[in-house]
């Protein structure tokens, strides 16, 4: 089909995948932007959910005292940072500012083209209540973000762990749904007759012991369980943290304390690693070298900036880097278990 018949066909499958792309790029970009969030403690610096009038930074002195002021009532304040001066408040504010920006214009680059495709009837059959779903899991990471950052507010000097990891998974989980509708949409365009892949046995283990790996992940972040070492492959010149076993059980070790927490995500990795492998090879045979190669990459990639930021002392750059090439190696996951749960093999 020629590009200016394409563009007068009312269906317009290549358009949507095309406008996705950009919104799972900006998705990208916000895990980034968190990572920088919660590295530099900048989290619990914005200390209301003004959703309106939040757009605007405060624009005046006057402004810049009274957000101030408010951060000074909170107790990661009072208990960690109090004294701090109002250039080193300005800092940490303006990347929660971001990170919240960010979250708003990946909204409306959402909403407003979902709107407009349709209203131009051009979202194939079938398309439009899995898009509208997307766009709901949006508005959820939004009340889910301000429900953890209110965990933080009162009682506690940070956010709580399993909610950070609410937010940072439902953020993963609506990047590969992106990424599965994208590609989806990428082969109706090659081919009207196209029937959306399913998810195979292979891709559900696969989805399953990286969602492990991931909510592990965040734990570690929430818990600052990085800085518990800064040995690898031993911690602390041991393999395993033991001691933690004599003061609590094992259930609330593996959910609760940095050293089990911390060890399990850098053991649970190589399951992860696994996995993966498997899952390219299969990929691979079922005709997609790209996908296989992007999947090796990113999980290679990741385990190198795991222990590099372990080593470091949990360097930002490096655990900042971590996050996200965390976020790249779901999209080639979900790549990769869409490759193999394709209809028909013709597609890459």
């Amino acid at each position: 089909m020629d590009p200016v018949s394409e563009f007068r066909h009312p269906i317009r499958p290549r358009a949507i995948a095309n406008w996705l792309t950009v919104v799972a790029a900006l998705i990208v970009l916000i895990v980034i932007v968190g990572g920088i969030t919660r590295l530099t403690e900048s989290g619990l610096s914005i200390t209301e959910w003004n959703v309106v009038t939040g757009i605007l930074p405060p624009l005046s002195e006057a402004a810049w005292l009274s957000e101030f002021e408010k951060y000074k009532q909170i107790p990661e304040y009072q208990q960690i940072n109090k004294g701090m001066s109002l250039a080193a408040f300005q800092f940490i504010y303006f990347w929660e500012y971001i990170h919240r920006l960010l979250a708003r214009i990946i909204g409306f680059a959402f909403a407003a083209p979902l709107l407009w495709f349709a209203w131009k009837r051009a979202i194939p059959r079938g398309y439009g209540l899995r898009l509208t779903g997307l766009l709901a899991l949006g508005g959820l990471q939004g009340v889910i973000g301000w429900w953890m950052v209110s965990s933080g507010l009162a009682e506690r000097t940070d956010v709580s762990h399993f909610r950070l990891a609410a937010h940072l998974l439902l953020a993963l989980f609506i990047l590969a749904a992106l990424t599965w509708t994208i590609l989806d949409l990428r082969n109706l365009a090659r081919d009207p007759g196209y029937r959306p892949a399913r998810l195979t046995g292979l891709g559900w283990a696969v989805a399953l012991i990286l969602f492990i790996q991931l909510l592990y992940g965040a734990f570690t972040a929430g818990l600052n369980a990085g800085l518990v070492t800064d040995q690898w492959p031993l911690m602390n010149g041991r393999f395993f943290p033991s001691e933690v076993l004599a003061v609590r059980s094992a259930l609330d070790a593996a959910v609760n304390d940095p050293a089990m927490i911390h060890w399990i995500h850098r053991w649970w990795a190589w399951v992860a690693v696994a996995a993966l492998v498997i899952l390219a090879r299969h990929a691979r045979a079922a005709g997609s070298r790209a996908a296989s190669i992007a999947i090796h990459s990113a999980f290679g990639v990741q385990i190198l900036l795991g222990i590099a930021t372990v080593m470091t002392g949990v360097d930002i750059t490096l655990g900042v880097l971590h996050q996200g090439v965390g976020a790249l190696l779901v999209i080639a996951t979900a790549w990769g278990i869409h490759v193999i749960g394709r209809r028909d093999r013709g597609f890459r």
